[in-house]
C-alpha cells in the first residue's frame, strides 16, 4: 500500500546524498495524496533540525495551512530519530512507515542510542545538564496562556 510513497522517500534520500545532504528522505501522505516531502538538509542549510521528516512535516503543514496532520501518514526512508518522532507525535499523524531501521542508521554513523538513553535517564543522571532558573517568573507566560480565551490548542 505504501510502496510507491516509500520509493519516493528513497529517491529523496538518494538525492540528498547527491546534493550534499544526508541519506534520508520522507513524504507525508493524507488520503492517498502526497502533501509534503523532504530530504535531509542539515548540512546544506546549516540547521541541525532540518531532518527529512521535519522538512516534510513543515511542507505538509504549509500546504494545508494548519499544524494538525491528523489522519496523515509519514513514510520515511529510515526509522525516525527521537527529534523527528517527537515532531511526528506533536503533528498528530497516525502512522509511521519506514525502510531502514535505527540499527542500519547506526551502522553508517547515525547512532541515536545515546539520545534514547539520555531521554530515559533521570534528570540528575543525564550527560547534558539541565538547570532550572526563574521558574516562578517563567510561569507568567503560562498564566497568560491559560487566561487567553481565543487560544488555539496544540
Amino acid at each position: 500500500m505504501y510502496e510507491s510513497f516509500m520509493r519516493r522517500a528513497i529517491a529523496l534520500s538518494c538525492q540528498g546524498v547527491e546534493t550534499g545532504g544526508g541519506p534520508f528522505g520522507a513524504v507525508v501522505v493524507k488520503d492517498d495524496d502526497m502533501i509534503g516531502e523532504g530530504m535531509s538538509q542539515v548540512v546544506p542549510c546549516a540547521d541541525p533540525t532540518a531532518h527529512a521528516e521535519i522538512v516534510a512535516i513543515r511542507a505538509a503543514c504549509a500546504r494545508l495551512g494548519m499544524h494538525d496532520l491528523s489522519g496523515a501518514v509519514i513514510v520515511s526512508s529510515c526509522e525516525p530519530c527521537p527529534m523527528c518522532l517527537g515532531a511526528i507525535w506533536w503533528s498528530r499523524m497516525g502512522l509511521v512507515v519506514y525502510g531502514n531501521d535505527r540499527t542500519d542508521a547506526a551502522a553508517i554513523g547515525f547512532d541515536d542510542a545515546a539520545i534514547y538513553a539520555e531521554v530515559a535517564a533521570h534528570l540528575e543522571a543525564r550527560r547534558l545538564p539541565l538547570r532550572r532558573v526563574l521558574a516562578d517568573e517563567a510561569l507568567s507566560a503560562f498564566r497568560l496562556w491559560q487566561a487567553k480565551p481565543d487560544k488555539v490548542s496544540y
